[in-house]
């Protein structure tokens, strides 16, 4: 589970610097909606993200003292989807809804390519 942990770490970084990005994109570019709804969707991901690692500590605790595994939390990520996109619904003046879920899965593009690129470095 450290490993786990390490990993959500390592992507907060990267997530920073993205939405640094996203930031200096909102503000000198004309594409004003398309970056804020980057940034909301990355941020949202990035809760689903955190939501996930929190469960998995859960389910391994449960796991090694022997209980009744619990649920891995999709409903509640789920939900959180939907409220992304309802946030680029109700105010598509200020958020691009495509942008809004394109964001929502770079956390995951990024987990995918960090363990792509782990394992090449450990083959």
């Amino acid at each position: 589970m450290l490993e786990l942990h390490q990993i959500f770490a390592k992507q907060k970084k990267v997530l920073f610097f993205l939405l640094a990005f996203f930031a200096l994109g909102w503000g000198f570019t004309s594409f004003k909606t398309v970056f804020a709804g980057l940034a909301v969707g990355v941020l949202f991901g990035q809760y689903n993200f955190w939501i996930l690692v929190r469960r998995m500590e859960r389910f391994d605790q449960a796991l090694s003292e022997g209980k009744k595994a619990p649920s891995m939390g999709s409903g509640l990520r789920f939900a959180s989807g939907v409220a992304a996109v309802a946030v680029a619904i109700t105010w598509p003046k200020y958020f691009h809804l495509v942008s809004v879920v394109i964001g929502l899965m770079i956390p995951y593009v990024l987990l995918l390519v960090d363990r792509i690129v782990f394992h090449v470095k450990n083959q």
